[in-house]
């Protein structure tokens, strides 16, 4: 998951997976309790039973793998694909039963026709920016009556912490950052989007929901750690040094002034989809 704010019309393709670093996904594994908990209503919604075989589009670094794991053992098998390569040597450290690879969504080549159950892709569709493509090749994997899930940060509703970081950026003067545009450098969708892209892709039985979620965070290292690492790099990384300070310092200072006796409390919005190969 991600912070920018906006719609797919004004993502930038300058989404860089070589930015990431053995640091940062080390700190996704550490920090990605969100990402995780917003996968598993993914899952139980997907219901996977014991036995099935289930395909996890953009694993990371296989937490959520893990957990579907347990729920199709002991006869089922999650098989994981991802682009980051480290990400992908920790799931495998991680669980040498969980089946991972360096992959990307737009081209499951590897896999047979009709050879999955299940398959998801949680906090991952926001990043790929050809989703056509994508989900014709999650449906051609899926077995006929195949279940699908999938999340994405909402296009309409941005977080309350890209609000704070686009603040941020213009009260330091940062007019050429790209947060501080309003957009990103993802390609987030929103609920009528993603219903039908679904359906143009021949998912059937399409279901999307809204979905608002609180997190407490302990400060800004803590929201910018979660940020870049679950970017991949790629947030704030148009800006230097000294600028990245800057923002820092006033981030800091915002956030501190919506501090609460809970701590510091943000939404963050996201729309999720599930749908079944006819």
């Amino acid at each position: 998951m991600t912070l920018w704010g906006s719609s797919t019309t004004a993502a930038s393709s300058s989404v860089s997976l070589a930015l990431d670093s053995e640091e940062l996904a080390t700190t996704y594994d550490r920090v990605s309790t969100r990402q995780f908990n917003h996968g598993k209503l993914l899952i139980a919604a997907l219901g996977p039973e014991p036995g099935e075989r289930v395909l996890d589009i953009g694993c990371g670094t296989g937490r959520l793998g893990d957990h579907v794991a347990r729920l199709v053992a002991p006869a089922g098998k999650v098989v994981g694909i991802d682009p980051l390569p480290l990400r992908i040597d920790i799931a495998a450290r991680k669980n040498p039963g969980f089946e991972a690879s360096v992959g990307r969504a737009e081209d499951l080549s590897r896999f047979a026709a009709q050879s999955f159950d299940v398959a998801y892709m949680n906090s991952v569709f926001h990043w790929i920016e050809d989703k056509p493509k994508a989900l014709g090749e999650a449906l051609r994997v899926l077995k006929p009556g195949g279940r699908f899930g999938v999340n994405s940060a909402d296009a309409g509703r941005p977080h309350q912490s890209a609000a704070l970081v686009r603040e941020a950026a213009l009260e330091e003067g940062l007019t050429h950052a790209k947060v501080a545009s309003g957009f990103g450098t993802n390609f987030r969708v929103g609920e009528q989007e993603l219903g039908e892209l679904l359906r143009a892709a021949g998912f059937v039985d399409v279901e999307v929901q809204p979905h608002t979620f609180v997190d407490t965070l302990e400060g800004v290292d803590d929201l910018i750690a979660w940020s870049k690492s679950s970017s991949f790099g790629n947030f704030l990384s148009d800006l230097d040094a000294g600028e990245l300070q800057r923002v820092r310092a006033r981030l800091s200072r915002k956030l501190e002034a919506s501090r609460t006796p809970s701590g510091i409390q943000l939404e963050r919005y996201l729309v999720f989809a599930t749908a079944r190969r006819p």
